[in-house]
């Protein structure tokens, strides 16, 4: 077998895997077939969210945990926002809808309240933050009358994925000395949403709707896809864009003795001072693995 032979061979093996990639998109008769494997595909794939390798706990020489803030109006972040309308398929979702449809189906239970994860919040609890419902003027004049109120007089409010200001995130950052290199760990994603209860006023409150133990849910994410807006037969998955940090964040919260404090409480009403402290914790991380080869 030539060179001109072997690269052919090796074209033709890329590109049925970008065609498996499609999920049937060319092999489909009609629009239901699209998105479906054979059962010999299914097998082939074993699609599994890449485990994570056990790290001994003498094999970490630095730790630090820090919480990262992900603002969704930032372009590189758009994977994690959009879609948030139109049927464009149940392999287009927004994060936030892959995370509310795996509590509501039961595959997500890790759920908290808060960033350290001792107290779980239960699918009744998060509902009641999802939904306001209230009744207009002239709705209470029927109430107070005794009467039933007209559907037109109530005013149903709910947190939609349009709604979604920002993510935030906790990791942990360490050194592994086995490896001789500075990782990442990320232990928990919460979406930030405006409190349902100020929706109509004209300063909303945000608020941390619920911390998700990202390790537990990695299955689900490793299931939905996010856009790749440079190859669209080959989508990222969001465990994947995660894990990779495909995604621009900032510090607000570093572990610290004065009870993790924010940045913003020692750094006040100065936004400049406070990326300016965002990005000195991050140099000091980095500098620690930096510092390890410098003699």
């Amino acid at each position: 077998m030539n060179w001109r032979n072997f690269i052919l061979v090796v074209a033709l093996g890329l590109s049925s895997t970008f065609t498996f990639a499609q999920s049937n998109l060319l092999n489909a008769k009609t629009p239901d077939q699209i998105g479906k494997k054979t059962e010999a595909e299914l097998v082939a794939d074993n699609d599994k969210p890449m485990p994570y390798g056990y790290v001994h706990d003498r094999d970490i020489l630095m730790g630090k945990r820090t919480w990262e803030i992900v603002d969704l109006d930032e372009r590189v972040n758009f994977p994690f926002y959009f879609p948030i309308e139109g049927d464009l398929g149940p392999d287009r979702k927004p994060l936030y809808k892959v995370l509310i449809d795996g509590i509501k189906d039961g595959k997500i239970t890790e759920i908290y309240d808060s960033s350290y994860f001792t107290d779980k919040k239960s699918l009744k609890d998060i509902e009641a933050s999802l939904v306001f419902i209230d009744t207009t003027d002239a709705g209470r004049e029927y109430y107070n009358a005794g009467e039933s109120i007209p559907e037109e007089y109530i005013v149903k409010t709910q947190i939609e994925a349009f709604h979604v200001d920002a993510y935030k995130l906790v990791g942990y950052w360490y050194f592994d000395k086995r490896q001789g290199e500075l990782k990442y760990r990320m232990l928990g994603i919460c979406p930030i949403v405006p409190d349902v209860y100020t929706m109509n006023n004209d300063v909303k409150d945000y608020i941390e709707l619920f911390w998700v133990y990202f390790p537990a849910a990695r299955d689900i994410l490793h299931e939905a896809k996010a856009f790749n807006d440079r190859n669209s037969a080959m989508p990222f998955t969001f465990d994947h864009l995660l894990n990779s940090r495909r995604f621009n964040g900032v510090i607000y919260l570093e572990e610290n003795v004065y009870g993790d404090r924010l940045i913003k409480d020692y750094m006040k009403e100065n936004a400049q001072m406070q990326l300016l402290e965002s990005e000195r914790v991050k140099e000091k991380i980095r500098d620690f693995e930096q510092d390890m080869w410098n003699y």
